[in-house]
C-alpha cells in the first residue's frame, strides 16, 4: 500500500508540479518532437497568412462546444433605405440597359452601360462616401452583385472587381493619406480604371512563389523601383488606368536599411508609364468580361507609388491574406447566389410550363428530386451568404469561414447551373436572347478558378488553415516548439492534453446517447439539428487531435484525409447558417431545416467514415481499429432520405407561393424572365378549368383528346365559363411562346448578329 502511495504521489508531482513536469516532461517531449519532426514547421509566409482575418464560430467547432446561444444571436443584418432604394432603382436600371445576348455577341458591354456604371459609382461602392464611394455595406455590396449576376455575369463581374481584391480595398486598408486622397475619389467615380496584378504564368494566386521583380535604385538623390512583370488573367488589366502590381522586391545596395531582399511589396503602377504592355486580352470561354495577359519591361515607379509608402514595402503578403476575404466572403458568394436563384426560379417556372404527355414535367418524381435539391440548395446558400455578411458587416474578417464560403458557393452554382440546364433541356442549350440559362453555364467554371482552384481550397486550406488557426492549443504548441520555449509549450501541451481528453469524454457520451445528453436551444425543427451539430463537433475535435497526433508534421500531405475533415467543418457551418436563418424567419421552414439537415449530416457521417477507413490499413493497428470503424457507422449521425420530404420542396419553387418569393428574392426580372412567370402564373390559374375539362372526358361529354383542342367546345358545352376559356387559351399560347428557342438565318448565325 505504500509502494502505491507513492508512485501515485510520484506521478502526481510529476503531472501536476509544473517545474517538475517541465524537467521530466514536456523539456525532453520538446527534443523528442523536435528531434522526428513530429510537429508541422510553419514558414513566416504561412504565419502571416495564419494571423490574417479572425476566429470566428469555426473556433467553436475546433472545441468541440459550439455555443448556439451565441451564434444564434449573431447580426443578421438588412439594407438601409439607401441601399435598398440603389438596388431597386439604380440596379434595375442598369441592368435594363443591357441584353446579355448582346454583350456576348458584341463582345463588350456598350459605351453607356460603362458610363453608367461610372457615373453612378458601381466602381466606389466600398469606398467610403467622404472620398466619393458609396460607402455601402458588405450586404450592399453582396446583393448589388448577386442581382447583377441573375441578369449577365459580364456586368457582375465588371461591377465586383474593382470592389474586390484591388488597388481601392488596398489603398483604404493600407494606403497613405496621400493616396487615398488621390486615387478613391478617383476610383469611385470611374475616372480611374483598376485591375490588381498577382497571378503569373507558373504562379496562381500563390503569391509566395511570384516571378515579378522589383528592384530600388538611386537616381538624383530619390529613390525609384525598377519593375519587369508577366502576368496573366488580369480582370479590366487590359483597360486599367492604375494596376496594383504585387512583386518581390529586393534592394541590392541596400538604400531601404532593411537588407537586400525585402520580400512580397504591392504598389500603384500607373498603366501610361513606358514598358507597360497592355492591350491583348484572353477568352475565358467565350464571356466577354475584361481579362488579360499584362506585362512590364523596366517600369520606373517611384517609392511612394508603394501601397502605403515606404512603410508599406514588405507587406505586400500580409496586405494580400488580409484582402483576399474580400473576394471569398463577399463577391463569389454573391454571384454564385445570384446565379443560383435564377436556375431555381427558371427551373421551377419552366418545368411547371412544359408538359409531356399531358402532365407538367415538374410532377415527374426524377425532375422532383431536381427541383428539391435546387430548392434546398439556393435556401442553403442564401443563409450562409447572409450569415456570413453579418460577420464581416460587424467588423470581422473569418479568414476559414470566407475560405469556405468561396468554396461551396461556386460548387452550389455549378451543380445549380447544371440541375437548371437538365430541367430546361433544348431551351437552355440554344443560345439566343430568350435564353436565360446558357450564358450563366458557360461561365459557371471561371468562379471555379478564382483565389484558388476548388482542390486546392478544399484539400489544402479549408481544414489546413483552420486546424492550426482555429484549433485552441495547436499554434500555441507549434510557436513554442520553434522557439524551444519549454515553459510555454508545458502550458499549452498539458492544457491540449486535458482538452483531448474532456472532449474523448464528451465524445463518448453525446455517441451513446445519440446526441441527447446535450441541451438544445434551437426551437422546433432545428433543435434535432442542434444536437447532432453538437455530437459532430465534439467527435470532429477528438479525431482532429487524434490524427494531428497520429501524422505529426505529416499531416499537411495527407490531402484526403484533411478534404475529409474539411467537408464535416463546411458541413457544420452550412447548417448552422441554416438554422440561423430559420430562427430569423420565425421558426416556420421546417421542410426546409429538415432536407438540408439531413444532407448534410449524411455528409459529415460519410466523410467520417471515409476517415476511419483510410486510417490504421495494416498491422495490429487494423485488426483493433476495426470495431470502433463498425461503431462509427452503425451508430450513424443521419437518417435515411424522405421522398415525401423532396415533394414538398419541388412544390415550393414549382408553385406560385409566398415561400418561392423568398427564395429567389433578390434576382432581376428580365422581359424575358416576366414573360415566363406570367406563363407559369397563368398555368396555376388555369389547372382548375383544365380539371373540369379532363372530367368532362372522363365523363365522356367531351371526346378523348389534348385538352387544348377542346377549349370552344367545352365552352360552347357550358363544362368552362368564358373567362376560364380565355384564360386558359392565353395560357397555352404563353406557355407556348416561352418554350420557344430562337432562330437565326444563316447569314445571321454566322456574324453572329442579332
Amino acid at each position: 500500500m505504500e509502494i502505491l502511495t507513492y508512485i501515485l504521489i510520484t506521478f502526481g508531482l510529476m503531472l501536476f508540479v509544473p517545474p517538475i513536469r517541465r524537467g521530466l516532461i514536456s523539456g525532453p517531449l520538446v527534443l523528442l518532437v523536435a528531434k522526428l519532426k513530429l510537429m508541422p514547421s510553419i514558414s513566416e509566409t504561412e504565419k502571416i497568412a495564419l494571423r490574417a482575418g479572425d476566429i470566428w464560430i469555426d473556433g467553436d467547432f475546433f472545441s468541440g462546444t459550439p455555443n448556439f446561444k451565441k451564434i444564434l444571436s449573431e447580426p443578421y443584418p438588412q439594407l438601409t433605405e439607401e441601399e435598398d432604394k440603389f438596388l431597386n432603382t439604380t440596379v434595375d436600371e442598369l441592368c435594363s440597359m443591357t441584353i446579355d445576348f448582346e454583350v456576348f455577341s458584341k463582345r463588350d458591354l456598350d459605351k453607356e452601360t460603362w458610363q453608367y456604371l461610372k457615373d453612378k459609382r458601381f466602381f466606389g461602392m466600398i469606398i467610403p462616401k467622404e472620398y466619393g464611394g458609396l460607402g455601402f455595406s458588405a450586404l450592399a455590396h453582396s446583393a448589388v452583385v448577386q442581382k447583377l449576376a441573375s441578369h449577365s455575369q459580364v456586368l457582375a463581374i465588371t461591377a465586383m472587381v474593382p470592389n474586390s481584391l484591388g488597388p481601392a480595398e488596398l489603398i483604404l486598408h493600407y494606403g497613405t493619406d496621400e493616396q487615398k486622397k488621390h486615387y478613391l475619389p478617383r476610383l469611385a467615380d470611374g475616372r480611374e480604371i483598376p485591375c490588381f496584378a498577382l497571378t503569373e504564368p507558373l504562379a496562381g494566386s500563390d503569391a509566395t512563389s511570384i516571378s515579378s521583380r522589383g528592384e530600388v535604385f538611386l537616381k538624383d538623390g530619390e529613390i525609384f523601383i525598377r519593375l519587369n512583370f508577366n502576368k496573366r488573367y488580369i480582370t479590366l488589366g487590359s483597360i486599367a488606368t492604375v494596376i496594383g502590381l504585387a512583386f518581390t522586391l529586393s534592394d541590392e545596395d541596400e538604400l531601404l536599411g532593411r537588407g537586400k531582399d525585402l520580400g512580397i511589396t504591392c504598389a500603384l503602377v500607373d498603366s501610361k508609364l513606358p514598358g507597360v504592355v497592355q492591350g491583348k486580352r484572353h477568352d475565358p470561354l467565350g464571356v466577354p468580361f475584361v481579362n488579360s495577359p499584362l506585362s512590364g519591361v523596366d517600369v520606373i515607379i517611384p517609392l511612394s507609388n508603394v501601397i502605403g509608402g515606404v512603410d508599406g514595402v514588405s507587406k505586400g503578403w500580409l496586405m494580400l491574406m488580409e484582402s483576399l476575404s474580400v473576394g471569398r466572403g463577399i463577391s463569389l458568394p454573391s454571384t454564385s447566389t445570384g446565379g443560383t436563384k435564377l436556375a431555381t426560379a427558371v427551373a421551377g417556372s419552366y418545368s411547371t410550363v412544359r408538359e409531356q404527355f399531358g402532365l407538367s414535367i415538374s410532377k415527374f418524381e426524377g425532375v422532383e428530386e431536381v427541383l428539391a435539391r435546387l430548392a434546398a440548395n439556393t435556401y442553403m446558400l442564401d443563409a450562409a451568404r447572409i450569415f456570413t455578411l453579418g460577420a464581416i458587416d460587424s467588423g470581422k474578417k473569418p479568414a476559414v469561414i470566407n475560405a469556405i464560403m468561396k468554396y461551396h458557393s461556386t460548387e452550389i452554382f455549378r451543380k445549380a447551373i447544371n440541375d437548371g440546364m437538365d430541367i430546361i433541356g433544348g431551351a437552355g442549350i440554344s443560345l439566343g436572347k430568350k435564353n436565360l440559362l446558357g450564358n450563366a453555364y458557360m461561365g459557371a467554371p471561371i468562379a471555379i478558378t478564382v483565389e484558388g482552384a476548388n482542390i486546392m481550397t478544399r484539400t489544402l486550406i479549408i481544414f489546413g488553415q483552420g486546424v492550426i488557426r482555429c484549433h485552441p492549443h495547436a499554434y500555441n504548441e507549434i510557436t513554442a516548439l520553434e522557439e524551444e520555449d519549454v515553459k510555454a509549450f508545458d502550458k499549452a501541451f498539458f492544457a491540449h492534453v486535458v482538452f483531448t481528453f474532456k472532449n474523448m469524454f464528451k465524445m463518448v457520451l453525446y455517441s451513446l446517447t445519440r446526441g441527447y445528453a446535450y441541451f438544445t436551444v434551437s426551437k422546433g425543427a432545428a433543435s434535432y439539428y442542434e444536437r447532432k451539430i453538437a455530437w459532430a463537433s465534439v467527435t470532429f475535435a477528438f479525431l482532429t487531435d487524434f490524427i494531428m497526433a497520429y501524422y505529426g508534421g505529416g499531416l499537411k500531405q495527407k490531402e484526403k484525409i484533411t478534404a475529409r475533415f474539411g467537408d464535416i467543418l463546411s458541413a457544420m457551418y452550412l447548417l448552422s447558417a441554416t438554422l440561423r436563418r430559420y430562427k430569423e424567419d420565425g421558426n416556420k421552414d421546417d421542410d426546409f431545416v429538415k432536407y438540408i439537415g439531413d444532407e448534410q449530416l449524411r455528409i459529415i457521417q460519410n466523410a467520417f467514415n471515409e476517415i476511419a477507413a483510410n486510417l490504421f490499413t495494416g498491422g495490429i493497428m487494423k485488426v483493433l481499429f476495426k470495431p470502433f470503424k463498425w461503431y462509427m457507422s452503425v451508430n450513424s449521425l443521419s437518417r435515411d432520405v424522405s421522398d415525401k420530404l423532396s415533394h414538398k420542396l419541388a412544390l415550393s419553387i414549382s408553385t406560385n407561393s409566398e415561400l418561392r418569393g423568398r427564395l429567389v428574392e433578390g434576382i432581376y426580372h428580365s422581359n424575358v424572365y416576366n414573360k415566363l412567370q406570367e406563363a407559369f402564373k397563368l398555368h396555376e390559374k388555369s389547372i382548375p378549368t383544365i380539371h373540369k375539362i379532363k372530367a368532362a372526358i372522363r365523363a365522356k361529354k367531351l371526346p378523348k383528346t389534348s385538352v387544348t383542342s377542346l377549349i370552344d367546345e367545352a365552352t360552347k358545352l357550358g363544362v368552362i365559363t368564358e373567362d376560364e376559356s380565355s384564360t386558359l387559351t392565353l395560357a397555352q399560347q404563353l406557355k407556348e411562346e416561352v418554350v420557344q428557342v430562337d432562330g437565326f438565318d444563316d447569314e445571321q448565325y454566322l456574324k453572329r448578329e442579332i
